[in-house]
């Protein structure tokens, strides 16, 4: 098993939409992720309690069968849309891959 961890700090106001207004909309997105892409085996967003400057904002949390699994999430479509608006709003990213 593959968990795939990766994380944005957004910028205060991008898009027209502030930063809260932003990882609302995020967070949505991303929750959709898992109905329409089946490698998916579990998903979790979490918005960050402790804003302190230095943190991210908002993390995503998924696990994957294998690498394959998580390249073909990686190349899906709807994977695509998020990443697209994500790079529009977010000032900053990390990722992390590990088995489990």
């Amino acid at each position: 098993m593959i968990r795939h961890i990766v994380m944005f700090r957004f910028a205060e106001e991008a898009d027209g939409r502030s930063k809260q207004e932003n990882l609302e909309f995020a967070r949505n997105k991303l929750l959709a992720l898992p109905e329409v892409i089946p490698e998916i085996k579990s998903f979790e967003v979490h918005l960050n309690c402790n804003l302190n400057g230095t943190n991210c904002d908002i993390c995503a949390i998924g696990d994957y069968e294998n690498l394959d699994d998580l390249e073909a999430y990686r190349v899906h479509p709807a994977h695509k849309a998020v990443g697209i608006f994500m790079r529009a709003v977010a000032e900053q990213r990390a990722a992390f891959d590990f088995e489990v």
